[in-house]
């Protein structure tokens, strides 16, 4: 799986980078419909004394840095509500839908199956369900480095992680989105969906790398760039902690 997520990121996500850098207009196509800026409600870190770029960094990590909006803190923002219940917001719409705009959609398979069918070893699928429900696989985990069994009679200890979390997204310029273009974000195989362990997935939560990162320091550089490499293709801020996290397990 390992080697399948990393030909993800230097394709799908790599490339989502460079269509931040070509220009902010190309970037802004996700977000037309935005009514603020994020200017609006963040404030850029200080730029005045910007700490030296370390020489050895990988290539094109500076370029992706500079495409970014980078920012002391993300700010506080009402109205996250992940549940889709009669009462809830649903604001990123229903948990793995096939009802989006975006690679995988409206193949007839929800997107956590999406994602265990690419990412795991091994499948296994209930049948007559047209390949659709994954019952038992194996993951190479990124996070931990370690090989799981993932069965539908134990179907936490793999679970589907956001590499740029929709709570944090909310924080950092997805309140401003459509619901359309929230759905799209949350359900992205390409960029931002990734099997992991369920258990590293809950400690991650809604943190960036400024406060987590994965506990296989290999994966790390290729984490944190992923994760900017998808700010950069919607156009969310990121910290300066964020982007500290970056340059250290990219120069190690």
């Amino acid at each position: 799986m390992a080697n399948k997520f990393r030909a993800l990121a230097g394709g799908s996500i790599l490339a989502a980078a460079a269509l931040a850098l070509v220009g902010q207009q190309s970037v802004l196509a996700v977000v037309t419909d935005m009514n603020i800026t994020l200017a609006d409600v963040f404030t850029v870190a200080d730029t005045e004394e910007p700490a030296p770029a370390p020489t050895d960094a990988p290539p094109g990590l500076d370029q992706l840095i500079a495409a970014l909006t980078v920012v002391d803190e993300l700010p506080t923002v009402p109205g996250y509500d992940r549940d889709c219940g009669k009462r809830n917001g649903c604001v990123f719409g229903p948990s793995w839908t096939d009802n989006y705009t975006g690679p995988d959609s409206h193949n007839g398979c929800d997107t956590r199956n999406d994602i265990l069918r690419n990412q795991l070893t091994d499948v296994r699928y209930k049948p007559n369900t047209h390949d659709c429900k994954v019952i038992s696989g194996t993951l190479h985990d990124p996070y931990t480095g370690t090989t799981i069994a993932f069965s539908t009679e134990k179907p936490s200890a793999v679970q589907v992680d956001h590499v740029y979390p929709l709570a944090r997204g909310w924080r950092a310029g997805a309140a401003t989105w459509t619901p359309e273009q929230r759905v799209s974000f949350a359900n992205d195989t390409a960029s931002n969906l990734l099997a992991s362990e369920g258990k590293a997935n809950q400690a991650k939560s809604d943190q960036g790398p400024d406060t987590w990162l994965p506990s296989n320091t290999a994966f790390r550089c290729e984490y944190a760039q992923n994760y900017l490499a998808v700010a950069a293709k919607y156009h969310l801020a990121v910290t300066a902690g964020d982007v500290d996290a970056a340059r250290r397990e990219c120069t190690r």
